[in-house]
């Protein structure tokens, strides 16, 4: 049989080519984005709770009520705005798929969306697969700025989306009021959506607020911003996400939700809504992670890798300029093979394959890990 793929050139995810590597070789995995400590025991028992009372089948397309009450109380709270539960939420398999389900349900053949280099590897697939057109425009290094004339130089009359992701995964960066400002007047001025990945919202540090598209009125009517209790909640392999936006928005993503994930786990909803009910269980997580960040950074202090500014995420960026010529790649499988630790190397974000001989390490690890990766990453 003859295949021809859509996806011709994709192979494995890099964060799954690199934890496998780490098993292999015996290495500190830094790579792939998750926590290496508990879940609170709190939410285990919650959600064990919910199984026990019967609360296994499927819950309603939308997301279970609960959850969605409570989702749309927090975010009315910390962003000022009107939440409707019923109209505005949609409580998805992760954040990945409510990326995925958004640009299906608006993303034509011939679209173009403009996406920004570094980028999360699933964006370039999702745009492709649903016909649509990336448009890669690279952030500029070491800020991992936009520069929103560029911006406005890439725009034309087929493009239909602009995608943001704030914090910034790779690089840890944020974007400011003035980003969004701008952001704001170019989508009113083209009459774009705005699609924004506000995955890390929680993870934000330096006493710097979360630029959410809902804190903007305007830019809110016409933007859907994605979350993620994965992130949130130290459980990535829950796999709940949500996207947020206005009705007739939301109205469309759900057809296609519906058809590609249709409900999402029941207990861990019902869990989930009802710890989400103390604020305490997300209120303080910037401050958190901030602690690890410090921790790390700290510990490599005096190294010769040089951290590039992280204000978000749970991801430091180091340059190893100092250390060696080879590209980050080589640098990522050196790592891996002779001095077992892990990473991400961060051209695999770019389009063009740009190598500013970076490399992305997870922070989320208890303090033996970190202890052990910085021991390591002294030594070179």
């Amino acid at each position: 049989m003859i295949i021809q793929s859509r996806l011709p050139g994709i192979g494995t995810s890099i964060f799954a080519v690199m934890s496998k590597m780490a098993t292999e070789h015996g290495a500190i995995n830094l790579s792939q984005g998750f926590p290496d400590f508990q879940v609170d025991p709190v939410i285990i028992d919650l959600v064990h709770r919910f199984m026990k009372e019967g609360h296994n089948q499927y819950a309603p397309m939308p997301g279970a009520p609960a959850l969605r009450n409570v989702i749309a109380e927090v975010l009315s709270k910390t962003y000022n705005q009107s939440i409707h539960p019923e109209t505005d939420i949609t409580v998805t398999a992760g954040g990945t798929e409510a990326l995925y389900a958004t640009i299906a349900a608006f993303v034509h053949e011939g679209d173009e969306v403009i996406v920004f280099d570094p980028a999360y590897d699933s964006y370039d697939p999702a745009i492709r697969l649903n016909g649509g057109v990336p448009v890669h425009i690279n952030l500029h290094y070491p800020e991992f700025s936009i520069d929103w004339e560029e911006v406005r130089s890439r725009i034309t009359p087929r493009t239909r989306m602009i995608l943001i992701n704030t914090p910034h995964n790779p690089s840890g960066a944020v974007l400011s009021s003035h980003d969004l400002h701008k952001l704001e007047e170019i989508a009113e001025e083209h009459d774009l959506l705005v699609l924004s990945d506000e995955v890390y919202e929680r993870i934000i540090f330096d006493d710097i607020r979360h630029e959410s598209v809902l804190h903007y009125p305007v830019l809110a009517k016409r933007s859907i911003a994605i979350f993620s209790f994965g992130k949130t909640f130290h459980a990535t392999g829950w796999k709940i996400g949500y996207a947020v936006a206005p009705e007739k928005l939301s109205a469309e993503i759900r057809k296609t939700h519906q058809f590609i994930t249709f409900a999402v786990n029941t207990p861990v909803q019902l869990a989930l809504a009802e710890y989400m009910r103390n604020p305490d269980h997300y209120l303080h997580l910037g401050n958190f992670y901030q602690r690890k960040r410090d921790y790390f950074l700290q510990g490599i202090k005096g190294s010769s890798f040089e951290p590039i500014e992280c204000h978000g995420s749970y991801f430091q960026t180091l340059s190893y300029r100092s250390i060696t010529n080879l590209p980050d790649k080589e640098m990522a499988i050196d790592l891996v093979k002779n001095h077992a630790i892990a990473s991400i190397p961060v051209s695999v974000f770019y389009n063009d394959k740009t190598d500013n001989r970076l490399l992305r390490f997870c922070f989320a690890k208890n303090e033996a890990t970190l202890d052990q990766a910085i021991s390591i990453l002294r030594k070179l």
